[in-house]
C-alpha cells in the first residue's frame, strides 16, 4: 500500500534538479515515481560515463571499450550469468517497485535521446552510450558487491592447504581486515549535547574517481531524503537522513556465497546432434544448462566463452586439477537483490519501519545502524546468509555432496535495541558472530571507537565528526611488544637506532610522522621477509585459479593482512618471528630517510578508469590513517604504502536538526573532470573536514534544462 502524501515543502521553482554551492544536486519531483524518473536523467549528466561502464561490467562487455584487459572481468560476468540474475531479480519485484526502477531508467534513457551524455570520454574512447534496459540498476548493483563477500577467500584457503596443509590454513585467517575498514556508530540521546540521536561513519571501498557514492537530495511531497546513491541505481541504499529517520551500515563480513566442485562430462546430444553437460549431484547425473556467448574485444578479436550453470549455480572458474567450480549466492537462488526496501526506506518514519524495509534485503548482508526523530536507536544485521554445512565457510565443497547442500533455510540475524552506544566496525560483535561468518575484521578500530565515544562526555557533531579521522595503529601494541624484545647482538647501529625511533612513537599513523613512515619501512621489510621464507615457498606455486581473483591470492597482500597472527603463530610453519623482525630492522634501518615523513608514501591512489589524455586528471594527495587505524586508509603493508582504499564518504546524521548534519566524499560531485566539482571536496576530506548537508531550497540554484 502506497502511504499518503506527507506534504513536504516544495521549492519555489517547482519540480527539477538543484544544486548547492558544491554541485550535490537536490531533486524536487511532485510524487515518487516522478522523483525516479529525475534521479535517473541526473545519474545521466553527472555521471554518464561511470554509470555507462559500470552497464559494461554487469552486461560482461568492458572488453569492447577498454581491450584486452578487461576479458577476465567480462568472462566472469559472464559465466556467473550477472545481467541474467538481474533480469530475474527485476522480474520478480513487485509491481511498485518494478514501475519505479523503470521510471529511474526512463530517466536516463530521457537524457541519451536528449543528448546530454555526450562527453569526451565517450569521443577519446571511441564508443556511445546504449539506451539502457529495466534490470540494469540491478546489474550495476550486483556487480558492486558480487565480489563484496567471501568466495575468493574460499580460492586462498584452497591453495593455502594443498601447498601448506590444511593446519596452515588458520594462520593466514585474521580476525582478518581483508578489504575491510568500514566504521558506523550511534549515540543514543542519553549521550548526547541535543538529547537526540546522532549517527556518524565512514563506508570504505576501492577508491574509484568519480567516486562510488554520489552525495544526493530526493524529495517529493511523500519524503525528502538525504543520503548517499549508487550512480546507476535508484534511491538512497545505505546512507540516509529522511528527517524522521537516518540509517548507515557497514559490511557484516557474513559467508553467504558458496563455491562447489563440479564433476561435468560431455556426451553426445540426441537432440540436437552435438554434445550436452552433464553435472554430478546428489542424486545422479543431470543436465546443466549451457550457452556459448562472445565477448568482442577492441581492436577487432572475438573471445568465444562457454556458460555453464549446475543446480547449484553457474560455473565461474577451473580448479587447479582440471575441475570446475560453481558459484552459489542467495540472489541467484531467491531471485531477489533487495531492491524491494528502497521505496520503503524513502518512507521511513521510525525504526521499526526501518526494520520492516530491511526485512526484504538480501544481499550484501549489512549490519545496520538506525534512529528517529522519537529517540529510538536500533542495530540489527539485514540479509540472508544460508543454513548449511560448517564446512561450506571454509572451502568450496563438494557439489555431489548432499550434506553440503544448501538447506533453503536462513540463519537467524540479530537485532538490538541501543540504550547508549552502538559500534559497527566489520568486527565480530557487531556482524553477529559464529552464526553469521568465520572471520571477522580485527576489533581494534571498534573499540577505539568505543573508547572515544565514551571519553567525549554529552556528543555534539562536531566530536563524532573528529572520530573519523582518529590515527591511533590498533596494533601497534603487538608490533611494540615484538620490538621490545628482539634479539639485537650483532646488529648495525642504524637498526639499533631505528629500534629506540620506533620505541618513543606513539603509534599514530599521521601523514607528517617520521616515525610512522620509519615504521611502515620496518613492517614492511618484516612481511617481505616472510613472504619470501622457505617455509612459504610452495604458497607462490600457480593457483590454477583465474588472474581475475589475484588480489585476493596474492602471497605478498595475504602475509601483509594476517601480520599479526602471523607474528604470535607464525612458528607453527618454522618462522623464528624475532629473528626476521630484527632481520628486518636491520634493512629498514639502513634504507630508511631520516626526513621522509609517512604522507612521502601514503598517498591516494584511485582507481580511475578515463580513456586517452584523461587519464592523467587523478588527483593526488598525502594521507593520514592506514589499515588498523579508525581513519582506514588501507595500505597493503610490504606491498603498496599509497592508499587505493579508503573512506568514500564520511556522514554525521543529527536526529535533532538534519541541517545540522555534516557530510563528505573524496573527490566531488560530478563525474566530468573538465568540471569544478569533480574533485573540490579532496582537500577538506584529506583533513577530516566535512560540508553542511543544508536543505533549505531557497539557498540552492536551479539547473537551467
Amino acid at each position: 500500500m502506497t502511504p499518503a502524501p506527507t506534504h513536504h515543502t516544495a521549492p519555489a521553482g517547482g519540480p527539477g534538479i538543484y544544486r548547492d554551492s558544491w554541485g550535490i544536486p537536490h531533486l524536487w519531483a511532485g510524487s515518487a515515481d516522478e522523483l525516479a524518473y529525475l534521479q535517473g536523467v541526473n545519474a545521466a549528466t553527472d555521471r554518464s560515463w561511470q554509470i555507462e561502464l559500470e552497464r559494461w561490467r554487469s552486461e560482461g562487455r568492458t572488453a569492447e571499450v577498454l581491450g584486452p584487459d578487461a576479458v577476465a572481468w567480462d568472462r566472469f560476468a559472464r559465466q556467473a550469468r550477472l545481467d541474467d540474475t538481474a533480469r530475474r531479480c527485476f522480474d520478480r519485484l513487485d509491481p511498485d517497485t518494478r514501475r519505479w526502477c523503470t521510471q529511474y531508467v526512463a530517466g536516463i534513457n530521457q537524457a541519451l535521446a536528449d543528448d546530454v551524455r555526450s562527453t569526451p570520454e565517450f569521443d577519446q574512447a571511441g564508443c556511445t552510450p546504449e539506451p539502457w534496459n529495466p534490470w540494469t540498476p540491478l546489474g550495476v548493483f550486483l556487480v558492486h558487491h558480487i565480489l563484496f563477500s567471501t568466495f575468493p577467500n574460499k580460492l586462498f584457503r584452497a591453495h593455502a592447504a594443498r601447498t601448506l596443509g590444511p593446519d596452515a590454513v588458520d594462520l593466514f585467517s585474521i580476525e582478518a581486515p581483508v578489504w575491510s575498514g568500514s566504521n558506523a556508530w550511534a549515540a543514543h540521546g542519553s549521550s548526547t549535547s541535543s538529547g537526540l540521536p546522532l549517527i556518524a561513519g565512514d563506508p570504505h571501498r576501492l577508491m574509484e574517481l568519480p567516486g562510488v557514492y554520489q552525495q544526493i537530495r530526493l524529495a517529493c511531497p511523500e519524503f525528502d531524503a538525504l543520503g548517499f546513491a549508487f550512480p546507476g541505481v535508484p534511491g538512497l541504499p545505505h546512507f540516509a537522513h529522511t528527517g524522521h529517520t537516518a540509517w548507515a551500515i557497514t559490511n557484516a563480513m557474513a559467508d553467504y556465497q558458496d563455491l562447489f566442485e563440479e564433476q561435468l562430462r560431455r556426451v553426445p546430444s540426441r537432440k540436437t546432434g552435438g554434445a550436452r553437460v552433464l553435472a554430478r549431484s546428489p542424486e545422479g547425473w543431470e543436465t546443466a544448462v549451457v550457452t556459448t556467448e562472445s565477448i568482442h574485444v577492441r581492436g577487432g578479436s572475438v573471445e568465444t566463452v562457454e556458460v555453464i550453470e549446475t543446480s547449484r549455480g553457474p560455473v565461474i572458474s577451473e580448479t587447479p586439477d582440471g575441475g570446475a567450480l560453481a558459484l552459489r549466492f542467495p540472489a541467484r537462488v531467491e531471485g531477489r537483490l533487495g531492491f524491494e526496501a528502497l521505496l520503503p526506506l524513502l518512507r521511513s518514519r521510525t525504526v521499526a519501519d526501518v526494520e520492516a524495509a530491511f526485512d526484504a534485503w538480501v544481499e550484501p548482508v549489512n549490519s545496520v545502524v538506525t534512529a528517529d526523530a522519537a529517540g529510538d536507536v536500533r542495530h540489527f544485521v539485514a540479509g540472508l546468509v544460508p543454513q548449511r554445512h560448517p564446512d561450506n565457510r571454509r572451502f568450496p565443497v563438494p557439489g555431489l555432496s548432499a550434506r553440503h547442500a544448501w538447506e533453503r533455510q536462513y540463519v537467524p540475524l540479530p537485532r538490538t535495541e541501543v540504550k547508549k552506544f552502538v559500534v559497527s566496525a566489520n568486527d565480530r560483535a557487531a556482524g553477529g558472530g559464529d552464526p553469521v561468518a568465520m572471520e571477522f575484521a580485527p576489533a581494534h578500530r571498534a573499540r577505539r571507537i568505543t573508547e572515544l565515544l565514551e571519553a567525549a562526555g554529552p556528543l555534539s557533531v562536531e566530536d563524532m565528526q573528529a572520530i573519523h579521522t582518529d590515527t591511533l595503529l590498533g596494533p601497534w601494541p603487538l608490533f611494540r611488544s615484538l620490538l621490545e624484545d628482539l634479539p639485537m647482538a650483532g646488529l648495525s647501529p642504524d637498526a639499533h637506532a631505528l629500534r629506540l625511533h620506533l620505541l618513543e612513537w606513539d603509534g599514530r599513523m599521521v601523514s607528517g610522522s617520521r616515525q610512522a613512515a620509519a615504521f611502515a619501512s620496518w613492517r614492511g621489510a618484516l612481511v617481505q621477509r616472510i613472504v619470501r621464507h622457505p617455509a612459504l615457498a610452495r604458497l607462490h606455486e600457480a593457483t590454477g585459479f583465474p588472474a581475475l581473483f589475484g588480489p585476493w591470492l596474492s602471497v605478498g597482500s595475504r602475509v601483509g593482512f594476517a601480520l599479526e597472527t602471523l607474528l604470535v603463530r607464525g612458528g607453527e610453519l618454522g618462522i623464528a618471528v624475532p629473528l626476521e623482525a630484527a632481520a628486518a630492522l636491520e634493512e629498514a634501518g639502513t634504507t630508511t630517510e631520516g626526513s621522509a615523513v609517512w604522507g612521502d608514501r601514503h598517498r591516494i591512489l584511485p582507481v580511475h578508469v578515463l580513456p586517452g589524455s584523461l587519464a592523467g586528471s587523478a588527483p593526488d594527495s598525502p594521507l593520514s590513517g592506514d589499515t588498523g587505524c579508525v581513519l582506514c586508509t588501507e595500505s597493503l603493508p610490504g606491498v603498496e604504502d599509497r592508499s587505493f582504499r579508503g573512506p568514500v564518504a564520511r556522514y554525521v546524521w543529527d536526529l535533532q536538526d538534519r541541517d545540522n548534519s555534516r557530510w563528505i566524499v573524496p573527490f566531488g560531485a560530478s563525474g566530468s573532470p573538465a568540471d569544478p566539482h569533480f574533485a573540490d571536496q579532496l582537500p577538506l576530506w584529506t583533513v577530516g573536514e566535512l560540508v553542511p548537508a543544508a536543505t533549505s531550497w531557497d539557498q540552492l540554484t536551479k539547473d537551467p534544462r
